[in-house]
Formats: structure tokens, sequence, C-alpha cells
């Protein structure tokens, strides 16, 4: 039988979540796949109670260094030392499975160069919607297509906060605190609220679609404080509803336009019906026409079912 062997480097909420999901469906995993998978390292200073302390190390070199590692999986999130540590394992001939969309979005191209130059594998599905497989299906079974079009909803805080202010007309300073008790906001929400997650999420969008790398700080992008219960009505009155829009065309002479920012999207348009925490991502292609992918775009386990999904496509 196969054996794969994966260190976890942070286990967090979303490396914990894969931890969870592969201790849980083990079986049937293995059942699918014909391959055994076991998480053999975790770097991260704090320990879990039901993890096995002889698994955790403060060490990356650990990892680096032992040769039964076949994969790593970043989730400690932010650029640094999130790139450095996903360079080193691709450099030490381990594949790569990262869900931190800010780190991939402002090293796209060195750490894809570092991945083909070493031979291994970098995998991100969990990056963009969490456990939406939408990257997944752009780089498979629609890569036929020349892609036309992408708009997203793709952060859960700023859809929470713009449905709860739609629905129950509540101000945004007030939904924004209740999106915070609840977990849905962080206590800082900057990289939500103004636009730069879904920036991040955007680039590595059109790089897949359109083959053409824009940095996210290039990317036009407002986010959505200014929003008010006028700016709602107004959109109400044309049959709109305001969201936090992700949108890249690919213009004729092979250029693209994209942005980040509040636009009142007819009732008719299917991420009109996109509520709360979901995320969707709507892509046009030439020949399969309009498509969209649905679902919950954060959490331990829907984002860990994308990151287990890709380890999945290693063993395949």
């Amino acid at each position: 039988m196969k054996k794969l062997n994966v260190a976890i480097l942070g286990c967090g909420t979303v490396g914990g979540g894969t931890y969870d999901i592969l201790l849980k469906n083990h079986d049937i995993i293995q059942e699918r796949t014909g391959a055994d998978i076991r998480v053999t390292r975790i770097l991260d200073i704090r320990h879990r109670e039901d993890i096995p302390d002889e698994l955790y190390t403060e060490d990356i070199n650990d990892i680096y260094n032992d040769a039964d590692i076949d994969c790593v999986v970043e989730t400690l999130g932010g650029i640094e030392p999130s790139t450095s540590f996903m360079l080193g394992a691709m450099k030490a001939g381990k594949h790569v499975i990262s869900a931190n969309k800010a780190a991939i979005a402002n090293s796209w191209q060195e750490l894809n160069k570092t991945a083909d130059e070493n031979g291994v594998k970098f995998l991100f599905e969990a990056s963009v919607g969490g456990g939406i497989p939408v990257l997944t299906a752009i780089r498979g079974q629609l890569s036929c297509n020349n892609f036309l079009e992408v708009m997203g909803i793709v952060n859960g805080t700023t859809n929470y906060i713009l449905t709860k202010m739609t629905e129950e007309g509540a101000s945004y300073d007030d939904v924004l605190k209740d999106a915070q008790e609840k977990g849905f906001a962080e206590k800082d929400p900057t990289a939500d609220v103004d636009g730069i997650d879904a920036a991040n999420k955007l680039s590595i969008l059109i790089a897949l679609l359109f083959g053409k790398y824009v940095a996210p700080m290039d990317i036009p992008r407002c986010g959505i404080r200014h929003i008010t219960q006028l700016d709602i009505g107004e959109a109400e009155m044309k049959g709109e509803k305001i969201k936090l829009i992700a949108h890249a065309v690919l213009n004729p002479d092979g250029t693209v336009k994209c942005s980040v920012k509040p636009e009142g999207i007819p009732k008719t348009h299917p991420l009109a019906g996109v509520s709360n925490e979901f995320n969707a991502v709507y892509v046009v292609g030439d020949m399969v026409g309009e498509t969209m992918f649905y679902g919950k775009g954060a959490g331990a386990l829907p984002t860990g079912a994308a990151i287990v999904g890709d380890i999945i496509s290693l063993v395949k």
C-alpha cells in the first residue's frame, strides 16, 4: 500500500481541521485512494491536548531534514515566515499545499518557479473560497476554455456584514461588532473590510484563468466601510443588492481589467442570492458559458477538506 507522510505548519483553525479530517476519515480516504495518509509532524508552539506531543516541533529544520515526510501543508497565515517555509520545503524535495492566499498571491511567481525547479507539486485549492473546488475545476475539467470573466464574493466577513445591513437595516458599525462577537470578523478587520483579502484571492484567480500575474497591490480596491443604509436603499430601488465583488475581465487586446469594490448586483444575478458568510465564484468561459461555484468560504472543516482534497490529488 502506498504511504504519504504529511507535516502541518500551524495547527490552528485550518491546520487543526486538516489534522481532524485526516484522522477521522482516515479509513474512508484510504479505501478511496489506496494510500495510508498520516500526519507525522506538526510545527507549532501550541500543543493540542488530543494530539500526541511527539508529533510537535518548533524547528522547521526537523521537517526539512526528515526524508520520510512527503508533503508539507502550510496553514500559518501571513506572508512571512510562511513563504520562506514553503520555499524551503520545496527545495528539500517536498510537495507543498497551502491555504495562504496572502503568501501565494504576493509570491506567486517565485513559489511556482521553485516548485517546478525542484520537481514538486504546489497545490492551493483552499486559498480561494475555502471548501469550494473552483481552482481544481479551472485547472482541470474547465481547462479547455478561453476564460473571459470572473466575478466573486470571496470574503465571508464582508458578505455577512452586507447581508445583515440589507436584511435587518442595521448600521455598518453595529453589524461589524456583531460579526466580531460571533467569530465572523477578526478583532482587526482591516484585511477583510478594506478588500485586501479579496484582492489576494482575485490575484490568484486571474493568474489561473488568464495566465497573467497581477500583484494584489496593483488591483484597484475599495472596501465597505463607507456603505450606508442610504446606499442599500438606493440599490433596492434599482432592484439590486450591494456586494463586495472581486471582478476581472479579459480584454480583447489581452490585458486584464480588474477591481475589488462594492457593486450593485441585479437581484436576478446568481451572485445576488449569496448571503451571510457564504462565498461564490462566477466564471465565464467561451465553451462552457456561465458557471458558478458556491459554498462555505472559510472554517476549519470546509477549508481543511479542500487541503485534504489536494493531498488526495498528490496520491493519485
